[in-house]
């Protein structure tokens, strides 16, 4: 089943336009899990086990495993999705940007190694920067059009258009991104929830192509706005990610449970807009 078909079929499943991510920070976990040797996967297992029928999407950082040298745990973590909560997907969230035979190994990384449903991709080195990726063709590939950072109007926002017409290279990017680059039929675009008028924006560019929505919770984004902004016509097209606010719940033994909690809610938050 090709990643959209798959997300189609969660959004429909678990009533849900939630992903969460999966920010494994070792610092801010409970007491009991502390400096046990497969402490990042046990965290995010059982993170994954408490809200995977409120959820559309799970989206690991691969940062957040590398840096402590939990690479194995984290294909040991797509492994436990993939067989305990099948038809879930996974997005492995690794930024990759680059060309030719190094992009190609990039894609091996996150579709044959990790065996993610999807990778995010930045495209700001071009086309020749996203193909290898849709040489997967089953395999979402998510683009970074509009991010959620301050420092994404740098270069998103300018003008890039002709004398005669205004267009800001985010625009730019998603339309290419879904239309003459979309060759797969699998790609979708990040667009951060901090600017709901840019979602709005990007939706009357794509169409139907789904929006991988990062900032709602820690970093302020607001739902109603974010939902509105962005929903299609059927009130999908939307995985709304949120990490912190839901991994974080909790501090003892009952973390699962707290995670749980906040992702229900923050589910039926988002479905009081669809």
């Amino acid at each position: 089943m090709t990643f959209i078909k798959q997300l189609a079929a969660a959004w429909q499943k678990n009533n849900s336009l939630l992903c969460v991510g999966l920010d494994p920070d070792p610092a801010k976990f409970p007491a009991h899990l502390k400096g046990r040797d497969e402490a990042i996967f046990e965290f995010c297992a059982a993170i994954v086990d408490a809200t995977a029928d409120l959820v559309c999407s799970f989206k690991p950082q691969i940062a957040y495993f590398a840096a402590h040298r939990a690479e194995d745990q984290l294909e040991a973590l797509i492994a436990h999705i993939h067989e305990k909560h099948p038809g879930i997907p996974v997005i492995l969230d690794s930024k990759r940007g680059d060309i030719g035979s190094t992009a190609e190994q990039y894609a091996v990384e996150a579709f044959e190694r990790y065996k993610a449903d999807a990778v995010t991709v930045n495209p700001y080195m071009g086309r020749d920067s996203v193909d290898p990726y849709l040489a997967y063709p089953d395999k979402g590939v998510i683009l970074l059009c509009r991010t959620s950072n301050p420092g994404g109007s740098d270069l998103q926002f300018l003008d890039v258009g002709g004398p005669d017409t205004h267009e800001r290279l985010y625009e730019r990017v998603a339309r290419l991104a879904s239309h003459e680059w979309n060759t797969s039929g699998q790609i979708s675009l990040v667009v951060g929830a901090t600017f709901p008028a840019e979602i709005a924006r990007v939706r009357a560019i794509v169409g139907d192509v789904p929006l991988l929505v990062p900032g709602i919770g820690a970093q302020g984004g607001d739902i109603e706005a974010t939902v509105k902004a962005g929903r299609t016509a059927n009130g999908t097209g939307l995985m709304i990610n949120s990490s912190r606010a839901i991994l974080y719940a909790g501090k003892d033994e009952h973390f699962a449970a707290a995670a749980r909690q906040v992702a229900q809610e923050t589910r039926d938050a988002i479905n009081q807009y669809r």
